[in-house]
């Protein structure tokens, strides 16, 4: 359908059809020049009847949908732009949410109900991606700054626990991105500066044939490395980054449809230092110049088909790599300068995934799917060691291993009120062979249209960073070959209200039980994977640890009306870890308490015909430090 001619400015869809729900779409931004592309899904009414007109007041204060399941969100590309604090980036907009906390406000990295931020998984197109950020480390899933272009994405999903059973290889949350497709009619440009970074981002119509595809791509260059170019002084050190993402749309008329995407990029930061031991006395760091590197891309081919009137199959296969490196040099008296680090951590993915949905009817949907990782390494890591006065080779390993994901998803929804998700999810990790089956499950009960309570439990494992497996000790003998994966059990109750005046009210409490967490067995020693940031881990380890994170979030949220929105989370929570002498303790991210309120308030400025809006938001934070 093509609506022309509508007004610049906030709008709101509301689309209807026989047989389904409605579906509203509310505070979609109509730019002058530029066309709004949506893909609006409908979910099926259980009842099937006759035709029956029904003329009623349209209900404004109905949500967007939501996905049936707890603690899980939709999140649009427009709060990322507009939520203060937020620069585009979504792992920066859901420190807004209830039981996320940032652990750094010099990173985007979060922590998710006391969990490790290492537990988040990334997907993309529904494939999983490496950590999409700027200056990640290794074994991370955050960054200083995000690779995803605002200009790119499209509405996606935020889930914080018991997530759904496509979803593996994670404990703490997962952000599923979906892209979205360009103008297929005319060439459209943007180009945009700012704090961050020059953007430049292009889209138009592209043909194959007979059929009229579409293609999105957009490039941004870091501003800082602009300034430094120009000869501004930023800083001690230089940094520099520049990212690529785009989306090439090709419908193939009855062999279905094809999408060509990708995201990359490139980040160093050179620290020179100075050789002189006057300037050392004030500022030791100037003695050890380093240089650091963290690159990281994918790209990725789907394809999809609709196979007859209920069954939908779509299929990829991707390529991601990710490489990260760190050299550091110490000036010595005589101002020479020996290498003292030297890290190079390359992986590599090759990812071949399938997907089948299929709908018996309104009551009955299955969803069912394998994913096939062949995972490459090429792991290096030396230090100076000074009884031998030389670098000591701690690290080097190279070659491949395999992960299978499979899994199998049923939704029942025997009547209006009462929705059941029930599914099983397996991993396998071919390396040691260690295996995880995961049952999940989810009921939704609808007391009104406007009040629901669910109860949620899953299953969910990980696999430790790969570099684990393969560190050595002084005789060169491997640590962790045999080690298996952390196992986590996740409980979660909801109750959701939506309120009057286009506001909502949530309630979620959840207790996570984690098994078989990796800790130190040297006597004294409490480390725990629990408690871990990032990077290799050089102890000796055994899956004989546990963990527990338990807690109360209430979220009170106005969705944007009349120019006015707000978002209120409060959280208080519990994170502990058993340790390998079985001595409960706090774990690194047991806060305790987090409290966010992210608001604003637009004016719509008319005058001579042309429509501007200003707008002033605000985000106020109060957490427990780690």
């Amino acid at each position: 359908f093509r609506l022309n001619e509508v007004p610049v400015g906030r709008q709101t869809i509301r689309v209807t059809y026989l047989g389904y729900k409605e579906a509203v779409l509310s505070n979609l931004v109509v730019n002058s020049g530029k066309e709004l592309d949506l893909t609006i899904e409908l979910e099926e009414s259980v009842l099937e009847t006759r035709e029956v007109v029904i003329r009623a007041k349209i209900d404004k204060d109905k949500p967007l949908n939501e996905f049936s399941a707890v603690s899980a969100r939709t999140f649009s590309v427009e709060e990322t732009q507009r939520f203060a604090a937020a620069v585009n980036d979504p792992a920066r907009m859901a420190a807004s949410f209830a039981g996320v906390v940032t652990a750094s406000d010099g990173n985007n990295i979060i922590v998710i109900r006391g969990n490790a931020p290492n537990g988040l998984l990334w997907r993309m197109e529904g494939v999983d991606i490496p950590n999409p950020n700027h200056f990640s480390s290794v074994g991370n899933s955050g960054g200083g700054i995000s690779i995803l272009s605002a200009q790119l994405l499209s509405n996606s999903d935020f889930s914080t626990g018991a997530f759904a059973a496509e979803y593996g290889n994670a404990l703490s949350g997962v952000f599923d991105l979906k892209l979205r497709k360009g103008n297929d009619e005319k060439f459209e440009g943007t180009l945009q500066a700012g704090v961050l970074g020059l953007d430049a981002a292009a889209e138009g119509p592209l043909r194959a044939g007979a059929q009229r595809g579409s293609f999105l791509v957009n490039y941004r260059y870091s501003t800082l490395s602009l300034l430094g170019k120009m000869g501004v002084n930023i800083g001690d050190g230089q940094t520099d980054f520049q990212d690529l993402s785009f989306n090439v749309w090709l419908p193939a008329g009855r062999a279905g449809t094809f999408t060509l995407f990708g995201m990359g990029g490139l980040s160093k930061q050179v620290i020179a230092g100075q050789a002189d031991s006057l300037v050392w006395f004030e500022d030791l760091g100037k003695k050890y110049p380093d240089t650091y590197i963290a690159n990281t891309g994918v790209l990725g081919l789907t394809h999809s088909k609709i196979l007859g009137s209920n069954t939908y199959l779509k299929s990829i296969v991707s390529f991601s790599g990710t490489e990260n490196g760190l050299q550091v040099d110490e000036f010595q008296r005589d101002y020479s300068a020996r290498r003292i680090l030297d890290q190079d951590y390359t992986q590599t993915k090759w990812t071949v995934s399938t997907v089948l949905n299929h709908k018996f009817n309104a009551r009955h949907l299955l969803r069912t799917g394998l994913y096939v990782n062949v995972l490459g390494f090429d792991f290096s890591q030396y230090a100076w060691d000074d009884d031998h006065e030389s670098l000591r080779q701690e690290l080097n390993n190279k070659g491949t291993t395999t992960t299978v994901n499979a899994f199998a998803q049923w939704q029942y929804r025997p009547t209006e009120q009462i929705t059941l998700n029930a599914g099983l999810h397996s991993f396998s990790f071919l390396l040691n062979h260690r295996y995880s089956l995961e049952p999940r499950a989810a009921l939704k009960y609808a007391f009104s249209p406007k009040q629901s309570i669910t109860l949620g439990y899953g299953l969910h494992s990980q696999m430790q960073p790969l570099g684990v497996y393969f560190v050595k000790n002084d005789q060169g003998a491997l640590l962790n070959p045999d080690l298996g994966l952390t196992k986590s059990h996740h409980w979660v109750l909801s109750f959701d209200q939506h309120l009057p005046g286009n506001m909502r009210f949530k309630a979620e409490t959840y207790y996570q039980s984690i098994i078989e967490a990796p800790v130190s067995i040297e006597a004294g020693n409490t480390f725990s994977m629990l408690n871990n940031v990032d990077g290799f881990v050089y102890e000796t380890l055994d899956n004989t640890g546990k963990g527990r994170n338990y807690g109360l979030e209430i979220t009170v949220e106005k969705f944007l009306d009349k120019g006015l929105y707000f978002l209120l989370s409060s959280s208080v929570y519990k994170s502990e870890y058993r340790d390998h002498a079985g001595l409960w303790r706090p774990t690194r991210f047991d806060g305790g308490m987090a409290n966010t309120f992210t608001g604003g308030k637009e004016w719509a400025l008319t005058r001579r015909g042309k429509n501007r809006v200003l707008g002033l938001n605000i985000k106020l934070v109060q957490m427990g430090g780690h």
